[in-house]
């Protein structure tokens, strides 16, 4: 049995997908926080996820040196066989951490630029790694310019924030401005560190998007397979549904992910690695190095039997998962995002009621009245999912849709 070090962790759905999969690969897990009530604040209705834990532990996780030296003092006494998170924020830490400790783990300066969407695509251009014409500029005069010579419209991102936050179309240079506003007021991310000023402008890209779902070991990646994306909310880039399989070609998308992660160095571990559907051929959108989220590892489990969480803790102690697909007897798995259509205080969301009486529904969640909706410009924004499965073809991620759509929401005010 494996002891795991978990340092920090979304609130997700990976919050409890993460701890189920250490547990059910034979090992065990201590919890290191900054902040214990970051997480008691969103403890779900089930058991909590971080009762599964050995011990949960507080330490400023956000001083790498000095928590360097502290996690040491721990490994003295506790005994740690890896390390692990599934917060992106902390993904270079853990990095860091596992090295300084001799324990397995992928080249940290890897998945900083993996983390980093500047490196990434400074990284992969250098590799010739097919992807949109770019710029980075760190003040609104460079931005302006860069902006100028790409051409309108563009894409504009912050370099090192998650979920979409921030990421949207700009049509002109007023857009523009707006966007880069809007991302100087957020100086910190979610976890209170302090933001990288760069800011990404890019090309627009067209067509579809999916995301390919890989394991490295020793250098090698297998594809697990790939899932399809819904994008909802222009100017925003918000994921509104997935299925997986995905239901087109994808062996170029295959190709352009593998050679994205070799690129950037990244020789073990696994990745979620979005990609772009071009008329043009596949471009690479970004390279996450853990486990997918918005429960797609749970659509691959669903569909081959692949737990990919689970295969993340066991790489993490120096074992090689089984990637071998199963026969589930379930061809495809979609989930589908319930998405506000502004803020507010929500009083109901009607005809919930019918979700839980449908047989292919195997898992749905709902917020409560009384939830402050926000703006639906990220994946933040959630008021719900449904899960459905399809045993005979792919017809899940459409299913999923239509029972979304049979959703609506009420609001406790009127808009002003």
């Amino acid at each position: 049995m494996g002891h795991l070090l978990m340092i920090e962790s979304w609130v997700g759905a990976m919050s409890s997908l993460l701890p189920r999969a250490v547990n059910e690969s034979g090992h065990r897990f201590t919890f290191l926080t900054r902040d214990l009530h970051h997480y008691l604040r969103a403890a779900p209705s089930q058991p909590h996820p971080l009762l599964a834990a050995d011990n949960v532990l507080t330490a400023e996780t956000n001083d790498v040196p000095a928590l360097l030296d502290h996690v040491e003092r721990l490994h003295a006494v506790l005994r740690f066989d890896g390390v692990i998170s599934s917060c992106d924020y902390y993904l270079p830490t853990v990095a860091r951490v596992a090295a300084h400790l001799g324990l397995p783990g992928p080249d940290p300066l890897a998945v900083e630029r993996a983390c980093r969407k500047d490196l990434t695509r400074t990284a992969l251009r250098e590799a010739g790694v097919p992807g949109p014409r770019f710029a980075l500029a760190d003040d609104w005069p460079a931005l302006a310019k860069a902006a100028a010579e790409l051409g309108y419209p563009l894409v504009v991102k912050p370099v090192d924030l998650c979920a979409g936050m921030h990421v949207r179309k700009v049509a002109d240079e007023s857009e523009l401005r707006e966007a880069f506003a809007a991302m100087e007021a957020f100086p910190v991310n979610a976890r209170n560190q302090p933001r990288v000023r760069t800011v990404l402008v890019e090309e627009l890209l067209t067509g579809p998007e999916v995301s390919v779902e890989t394991v490295t070991v020793d250098g090698a990646t297998h594809v697990v397979g790939v899932t399809d994306k819904s994008i909802a909310g222009e100017p925003w880039f918000v994921e509104s549904g997935h299925m997986f399989p995905a239901d087109l070609p994808t062996a170029a998308a295959e190709a352009v992910a593998v050679a994205a992660i070799d690129a950037l160095g990244l020789d073990l571990g696994v990745a979620h690695t979005e990609v772009k559907l071009t008329p043009d051929g596949p471009k690479l959108v970004e390279v996450n190095p853990r486990p997918a989220g918005n429960q797609i590892t749970e659509l691959v489990r669903r569909v081959t039997g692949i737990d990919l969480p689970a295969a993340y803790a066991q790489l993490a102690v120096g074992e090689r998962p089984e990637l071998s697909p199963a026969d589930t007897g379930v061809r495809s798995a979609a989930i589908s995002f319930v998405l506000p259509a502004r803020s507010g205080l929500v009083a109901a969301v009607r005809g919930a009621e019918a979700l839980g009486a449908a047989p292919d529904v195997v898992d749905w969640s709902i917020k409560q009245p009384g939830h402050r909706a926000g703006d639906p410009t990220s994946n933040n924004s959630y008021l719900g999912h449904v899960v459905v499965t399809d045993p005979a073809g792919l017809g899940a991620r459409a299913r999923a849709e239509q029972l979304v759509g049979g959703l609506s929401v009420d609001y406790a005010e009127v808009p002003a």
